[in-house]
């Protein structure tokens, strides 16, 4: 992996962290969020859930709310956005936030009842392994909530060079490919904001 690719994402996301939550991009993903929540499904008991790429920990914060029994742990790139993260977190010690890669979780395999990954699985170079490391950490019958601008191009993802190496835009079914690849179900697909798509999958 580029250590250049990390280095230049993380000197991005870095400087929009103090200003991040007022910026408007940061008030379109909440947005997203909310709608989000109406889907998320978790076990009765005490859920133990991931986000990655999860910025200053907004959906994390939702998420501990609704669920009050919830801990969670937030993982970015970014220690400015983890610094952030840390600062306005007001359900401590249920939720944690650390520095670390999607491409290898620094956690136990089955760790998690739910994987969140919220407008941050465009930026990632090695999707398959991303997802592959997804379904490592979730725990049998756990859930994956991959939220992302989605794009109509079925022969290969499209590439928008908009930041560092580019985002990369994936058809509904380019994402149930990656799934199944990785070991996961595609259980559904729903339109939250505009071209924004949640996929659902499950841990068989």
């Amino acid at each position: 992996m580029d250590n250049d690719f990390f280095s230049n994402k993380k000197f991005l996301f870095d400087l929009w962290a103090s200003s991040y939550d007022w910026l408007f991009p940061s008030v379109f993903y909440q947005a997203v969020q909310k709608r989000l929540l109406e889907y998320v499904d978790l076990p009765e008991r005490s859920s133990n859930v991931l986000d990655i790429g999860c910025g200053t920990g907004r959906l994390l914060e939702r998420l501990a709310t609704q669920f009050p029994e919830l801990r969670g742990t937030g993982l970015d790139l970014s220690t400015n956005m983890l610094r952030m993260a840390r600062l306005s977190n007001r359900h401590h010690p249920r939720l944690i936030f650390i520095e670390g890669k999607a491409e290898s979780l620094p956690f136990a395999n089955g760790q998690f009842d739910a994987v969140f990954s919220t407008i941050s699985f465009l930026h990632y170079l090695e999707p398959q392994q991303v997802i592959s490391e997804i379904a490592r950490v979730l725990s049998p019958g756990g859930r994956f909530y991959l939220v992302d601008i989605t794009s109509n191009k079925e022969v290969e993802p499209q590439l928008l060079p908009i930041s560092p190496r580019g985002i990369r835009l994936y058809s509904p079914n380019q994402r149930q490919l990656l799934g199944s690849s990785a070991g996961l179900l595609c259980l559904s697909h729903h339109y939250l904001l505009g071209f924004v798509l949640l996929t659902i999958f499950a841990k068989p």
